[in-house]
């Protein structure tokens, strides 16, 4: 039961993050503000290095991982684009990442209860995961 937790657990922080580093690629160059832009890579940054050690231990287990649901991908794709198309501000980014964020700790919130057995590592990771979105939603109030 602690294997399967701690995949499932590390499987969900890796669609979560292919989805947030898209999400924030998507938008980069919408972004007017320097300090904006540097929140967002710098928090991409952090992404990229906690997927490595997600990696690492997903190798352990033999996994690959998972990719982000395509419908949920192609939902967020379609709104940002439409959503820029109409205002292309830092106020919309902010809003956009701000949304995107939020939905992020919600769902790994809610994973890190249902895969309560997953070994201490994996439920680190996820909390890492968790804070450095809450970070970004904090750092970017300014542009909203």
């Amino acid at each position: 039961m602690i294997e399967q937790d701690t995949i499932r657990l590390l499987r969900e922080c890796d669609a979560g993050i292919k989805m947030g580093t898209s999400s924030i690629n998507d938008v980069l160059n919408y972004v007017h503000n320097d300090t904006f832009r540097k929140c967002l890579t710098d928090c991409r940054n952090e992404h990229e290095k906690l997927n490595t050690e997600i990696q690492t231990l997903l190798d352990t287990f033999h996994d690959d991982g998972k990719e982000p649901n395509p419908m949920a991908k192609s939902m967020s794709w379609m709104k940002t684009n439409m959503k820029l198309t109409l205002n292309e501000s830092d106020k919309t980014v902010a809003d956009l990442i701000t949304d995107g964020c939020n939905m992020g700790v919600k769902s790994l919130s809610r994973y890190l209860n249902q895969y309560e057995a997953a070994d201490e590592k994996s439920k680190e990771l996820t909390k890492r995961l968790i804070k450095s979105e809450e970070k970004l939603t904090v750092d970017i109030r300014p542009f909203l």
